[in-house]
């Protein structure tokens, strides 16, 4: 497999994870701005790579399937590094939202995959709205502190759960446009004997 500028622009994204662990949690008045910019770098990235696969006609069914495993990494991590500095309720409710509906959105997507109905669950126009109110939310919250007299901190929160609406919002959808799927009882007499926990 020929690797494309697109991939490697995801495949660092991914890469750059530990260190941005290891910059949040450094005992220095600098971590929390510095691990936001890192976190910042990686969502433009998210961006570019895609801007830039369309553009050089590099797209790829690998580039496909890492980009968005890229973006639910960086956003898991980042949620639980939040709640792990700031052990609350309002940060922890909204981490598990977030985090089981990709869970949950990701078993949906395999599993429409593999009796063809893939399309069905494609990325909505909702999803995307929310993934950039996401992840301005979490950069707002990465940073903490006060910009001027601009309340980042609490601005990011409220963004978090704006986020949170339209996540739920967006898996409706999703589950929506795979009922039928879901409820087709030829597929379930098809299936019964391989179900599995993977």
């Amino acid at each position: 497999m020929k690797l494309t500028v697109p991939n490697i622009l995801t495949l660092t994204r991914i890469a750059v994870i530990p260190l941005f662990v290891l910059v949040f949690f450094l005992p220095t008045d600098w971590a929390r701005p510095t691990s936001a910019a890192i976190f910042a770098i990686a969502a433009f990235t998210d961006w570019l790579d895609g801007y830039l696969a369309r553009k050089l006609n590099q797209t790829s069914r690998f580039g496909a399937f890492l980009d968005p495993v890229a973006d639910k990494l960086m956003v898991a991590v980042t949620l639980i590094l939040l709640v792990v500095s700031d052990p609350t309720i309002w940060l922890a409710l909204p981490a598990i939202v977030i985090i089981g509906r990709e869970i949950a959105i990701s078993a949906l997507r395999e599993w429409m995959a593999e009796i063809g109905e893939r399309t069905q669950v494609a990325v909505s126009y909702i999803g995307k709205i929310k993934t950039a109110g996401q992840m301005l939310a979490l950069l707002l919250l990465l940073y903490r502190e006060p910009m001027g007299g601009f309340p980042t901190y609490e601005v990011g929160l409220a963004l978090l759960y704006i986020a949170v609406i339209l996540t739920l919002w967006s898996m409706v959808i999703y589950l929506n446009a795979a009922w039928p799927a879901l409820t087709d009882k030829e597929i379930d007499n098809n299936d019964e004997n391989n179900g599995s926990s993977a």
